[in-house]
């Protein structure tokens, strides 16, 4: 497993470009790297609040455990840092669990989210949905849902997909198939907060772990029982209803608007009016699947077999190795088509030959996303945007500054890029081509 380089480990940012991109670096990422050389700074302090661990003490965001998220507290200070307030309206166009949206509500700011992956968008509905219940509530709920269990009917679940058949043991599996159907038949908004944490349950219920690009199958792994660890649940949720109303939070109406939907084509989505700011992240180009990583969820309640999870897996932005490139696609960059071109040649090499196809759709895709932004949102509005630097075959890709080069052709300005950590890489990749950092970082930009 990598673990999180220290300043003392790297060659500092100051450092030639051709060190950062490697022996055979590129004209155009040497290039890239001298271009933005000025907007570069470093502020590891964030390093700790641009991953869900930030949300491990959060009331409510610490339910359910959308790995991918970034923290409460990183959405607060850049609130703070852009000077928005209930004037403003924020966007994020890859909302995830609704981080975003449920800290701009913390301070009385409108927002609207929306994101391709259906598990997503109901988790960040259904969290603001838990300030409407009364402490208490939800025991009581609980208590009588186990009366009901033993006689329900097992509820249907998408079991042609494969990790099903080997994700739960057998009596584990029926057991959440009876409660899925108790917990169908309660009243709104009783059955979705139940469901979310009914779906948080599943992953220690199961052989499975959440752990890098995929849901990896743990055999020895010692599972939880449904009834108890909902029960835990519970108590979760119910000592964050007390720990709210301590801290006095509240989500005025109208709740953040959350919508299943494409940030590629916006013309859509209805909002209320032109966007003045954008915090978010979107996937990341390293071959992560998210239809894999939440398939126990999605097999659950949002697909009823595998050509539907197939066809999702088909819709969402093009970053994970299953990605279909379309004839005549080319990657919107000469950085990345460089790169692309020596991934080719040197495909033999590839632990997956689609790599290369992979990259070019992702950033067709994201520059489809940045002109969809660039026509939505207001003159002036500001984007704060976590993103992730990746290396293959010992070649880095700055994405970075890529998307920012992206965004300046459509009418953005880049203010600064601020890197936020440095990661390694796996064993394999630093034993081969040595320990150079890779960065984390939040790109931030004014629409001109």
């Amino acid at each position: 497993m990598s673990r999180q380089l220290t300043l003392f480990d790297i060659e500092p940012i100051s450092k030639s470009t051709a060190t950062y991109c490697g022996a055979r670096a590129s004209r155009s990422r040497q290039l890239l790297e001298q271009k933005y050389a000025r907007y570069l700074r470093e502020d590891l302090r964030l390093g700790k609040l641009v991953s869900y661990v930030g949300n491990k003490d959060v009331p409510l965001l610490r339910l359910y455990r959308y790995k991918e998220a970034f923290s409460f507290r990183f959405v607060d200070e850049f609130i703070t840092r852009f000077g928005l307030d209930s004037n403003d309206y924020i966007f994020d166009p890859f909302c995830g669990m609704g981080t975003t949206l449920f800290a701009a509500a913390q301070r009385g700011i409108p927002s609207i989210g929306i994101d391709r992956l259906p598990i997503a968008v109901f988790i960040a509905q259904t969290i603001p949905l838990f300030l409407t219940i009364k402490p208490g509530k939800l025991r009581h709920t609980f208590e009588q849902l186990k009366a009901q269990v033993a006689g329900a009917e097992p509820a249907a679940v998408a079991m042609d997909v494969a990790i099903m058949g080997v994700a739960f043991a057998p009596e584990t599996l029926l057991t959440l198939r009876k409660w899925k159907s108790a917990i169908d038949t309660l009243e709104q908004p009783l059955r979705d907060i139940f469901l979310l944490l009914f779906f948080s349950i599943l992953e220690p219920c199961s052989y499975t772990s959440k752990d890098g690009q995929f849901l990896r199958l743990r055999p020895d792994k010692n599972v939880a029982h449904p009834e108890e660890a909902l029960a835990r649940k519970v108590t979760e949720a119910e000592q964050d209803l007390r720990r709210i109303r301590d801290l006095a939070w509240d989500i005025p109406f109208p709740y953040p608007s959350v919508i299943l939907g494409d940030t590629r084509a916006l013309r859509d989505v209805s909002f209320c009016r032109s966007p003045t700011a954008v915090i978010t992240s979107p996937p990341y180009a390293n071959r992560y699947d998210y239809t894999r990583t939440y398939s126990l969820e999605l097999c659950f309640h949002f697909v009823r077999n595998f050509a539907e999870l197939r066809e999702l897996r088909h819709s969402l932005l093009r970053s994970h190795i299953e990605s279909r490139l379309e004839e005549r696609e080319e990657a919107p960059h000469p950085a990345v088509r460089e790169l692309v071109g020596f991934l080719r040649e040197n495909g033999r090499r590839l632990n997956n030959p689609r790599i290369p196809d992979m990259l070019t759709a992702y950033f067709v895709d994201m520059q489809k996303a940045i002109q969809e932004w660039a026509r939505a949102l207001c003159p002036g509005a500001r984007v704060a945007m976590v993103v992730d630097n990746v290396r293959f075959q010992g070649e880095l890709l700055p994405v970075d500054l890529i998307l920012s080069e992206l965004a300046e052709e459509q009418g953005f300005t880049v203010q600064e890029i601020i890197v936020a950590r440095y990661k390694g890489n796996s064993s394999q990749q630093m034993g081969r081509y040595g320990r150079i950092p890779v960065r984390e970082s939040v790109v931030v930009w004014r629409k001109s």
